[in-house]
């Protein structure tokens, strides 16, 4: 993996922390996108489980510089070991090539957030698999579902899952929902919630997909997507 990379994502993360207003919880956000379990960082680090569990329940006051630096190589060498998943995702997001027009939006949040508070943000309401509400996500993606059909390739989709699958594909400008539904029935990532715009009810198939991939679905309120956005920013 690019060394330069490397060092902007550890920096990135580093950085997260020290200016989190939740730093443990920015902690735990890290390890769940790196999929990294508390005894498998804790044996990476040479403490105990016990001290990683502090950390991240903030039993132990904020980590300081030099216990910062030895998380966050901790993930990087684990996801090195791993094939590097998590930083050739970070690549991919800010690599050459990247950008695409489908895309209007890509951030991931700097502590998790529930999906019942994501829907509140984008005024929404729950269409499908409700009972999935108080399950995080890490991150969302704002999508032209029109442009995505039209342009993107499959390898170009995969993109649009930034560093994690487990966070909101918004998508604008929705006539029915089946489309943006049948695309992720068929790829290998499913999001932890799709949030559709522009329509009022979701065609039947859509229903269905979302209830057999067990994802919950979201209608927005609103009715400009540029708004979708902004409020997108300026909440999250």
């Amino acid at each position: 993996m690019d060394d330069d990379y490397k060092q902007e994502f550890s920096i990135k993360i580093a950085g997260e922390i020290v200016l989190s207003k939740n730093p443990y919880k920015t902690i735990k956000k890290w390890r769940e996108i790196f999929g990294v379990t508390q005894l498998e960082l804790s044996k990476e680090l040479g403490v105990s489980p016990s001290v990683v569990s502090d950390y991240e329940s903030g039993r132990r006051k904020s980590p300081g510089a030099n216990m910062i630096k030895r998380f966050v190589e901790a993930l990087i060498n684990i996801d090195e070991k791993r094939g590097s998943k998590v930083l050739r995702a970070y690549k991919r997001m800010h690599g050459s090539g990247v950008k695409n027009e489908a895309i209007l939006d890509i951030r991931e949040f700097s502590t998790p957030m529930k999906i019942k508070d994501f829907c509140s943000v984008v005024n929404g309401k729950f269409v499908a698999n409700r009972h999935l509400k108080n399950k995080e996500i890490y991150g969302y993606t704002a999508i032209d579902s029109i442009k995505a059909i039209l342009e993107m390739s499959s390898d170009e989709f995969i993109k649009i899952y930034g560093l994690t699958s487990e966070r909101a594909l918004v998508f604008t400008k929705v006539s029915s929902g089946r489309s943006p539904l049948v695309a992720i029935r068929v790829s290998s990532i499913k999001p932890g919630v799709v949030v559709l715009q522009g329509l009022k009810k979701v065609d039947p198939l859509g229903i269905k997909i979302a209830e057999r991939e067990r994802i919950p679905i979201i209608i927005s309120r609103f009715e400009d997507p540029e708004e979708l956005i902004k409020e997108l920013r300026r909440r999250i």
